[in-house]
Order: C-alpha cells, then sequence, then structure tokens
C-alpha cells in the first residue's frame, strides 16, 4: 500500500511503500486487548503489602479458658477479627507478568499499526527533525497539522533537538523505533512514524 510523506512544515515529501502484511492486517481486538493487559502486568510493581497473622506484634497467650465463660473459643489475639490483628488474604508481594508468546506479541504491533492505518491516523514523516530545542516553534507546528494526541517514532537514534522541544507538550510522546509497542499506540490518537522508523519495524517485523 502507498502512504503520501509529509514534513512538519505541512507540505508533501513524495510517497512511501508500505508493507501489506504490517500495516494492512485485519483489526482484531482480542489481541491487542491481551498484548494490553500483558503490558501493564508487566509494568506493576506488585509490591503492596499487609501484615497477616504471624506478622503482628502480640503475644502468643491464650487470652481466656477455653471452656466456662459462655464465649466464643479463641487462642489468639493477633487473630484477624480482633482490632489490631493480623489481615486475612491480605495481598501480598508478588510478580503481576505472565507469560505471552512472542509470536503474539510481534502479531499485536502489527494488528496495532494496521489498526490506524485503518482509521486513516497513521501519518508518514519526512524527518523529526528541529533546528533548535524551542517547544513553542514546534507546537506551532503540531497545531498546524493539526496533532494533539499524538505519538511520534523516529529511527534508531532521535534528534535531540526535537526531542527536547516535544518533551513540555502535553499529549505528546516521541519514541525510537525500538521502543515501538501496542499500548503507546492505542493510547495516542494519532501515531506519527517517520520514514527511517517505517524501515526499521518493516526490517523487525517482516
Amino acid at each position: 500500500m502507498k502512504a503520501p510523506v509529509t514534513t512538519l512544515d505541512n507540505k508533501k515529501a513524495g510517497d512511501i511503500d508500505l508493507a501489506d502484511e504490517i500495516f494492512a492486517l485485519p483489526t482484531r481486538k482480542d489481541l491487542l486487548a491481551r498484548m494490553v493487559n500483558w503490558q501493564l502486568a508487566k509494568r506493576r510493581a506488585g509490591t503492596h503489602k499487609v501484615k497477616e497473622r504471624g506478622e503482628v506484634s502480640g503475644s502468643t497467650r491464650k487470652i481466656f479458658r477455653q471452656k466456662g465463660t459462655g464465649r466464643a473459643r479463641h487462642g489468639s489475639i493477633r487473630a484477624n477479627i480482633f482490632r489490631g490483628g493480623g489481615q486475612a488474604h491480605g495481598p501480598r508481594v508478588r510478580d503481576h507478568a505472565f507469560d505471552l508468546p512472542k509470536k503474539v506479541r510481534k502479531l499485536a504491533l502489527k494488528t496495532a499499526l494496521s489498526a490506524k492505518a485503518a482509521e486513516g491516523k497513521l501519518i508518514i514523516l519526512d524527518a523529526a527533525v528541529a533546528k533548535e530545542h524551542k517547544t513553542k516553534d514546534l507546537r506551532g507546528r503540531f497545531e498546524t497539522l493539526g496533532w494533539a494526541s499524538v505519538l511520534v517514532i523516529g529511527g534508531t537514534q532521535l534528534d535531540e533537538n526535537f526531542a527536547r522541544a516535544a518533551r513540555n507538550l502535553p499529549g505528546v510522546d516521541v519514541l525510537p523505533q525500538q521502543g515501538a509497542n501496542v499500548y503507546d499506540i492505542l493510547r495516542r490518537d494519532t501515531l506519527v512514524l517517520t520514514k527511517d522508523a517505517v524501515e526499521a519495524l518493516e526490517a523487525r517485523l517482516k
């Protein structure tokens, strides 16, 4: 499939051929959901923790005799039903990550790129380069292009001026091609790929 190439000055810079096996796949929401869940689960710290019965302070003495008091049988003041006792079935420190086959992850990235192309929200940029690291100048260019919520994926090395200028813009993310992922692609309305990013992604995903 062919796609037009634009510049940051909103001028046409020719066309580019996009591989159909990467940018023209059918949209599979189930695959995208699995991938996003995998990414977010892997990101979780899993450091939530409560004190259980064996971890709270308190005596191990039986609090009152077994029989003859007319009360329920109790052995420890640290039981979860008492004030200051341990919490039952609370969260523990653990890893939330789960396995997802590499082929599924690869297909999900292709599907995300294809979904943006199918929605008409995939833009090919000639080069993500700025002369100065001025946020004001880049904001004006983005407003001219109509980019409010956008992910810009560059080549292997990002232009330092462009990355610095985009850093303070709300709703704008900039990533090198090796950082391209499903979650960041879907969370922004527009996906912008440089020509270098297209070549790198095609080489990586074919």
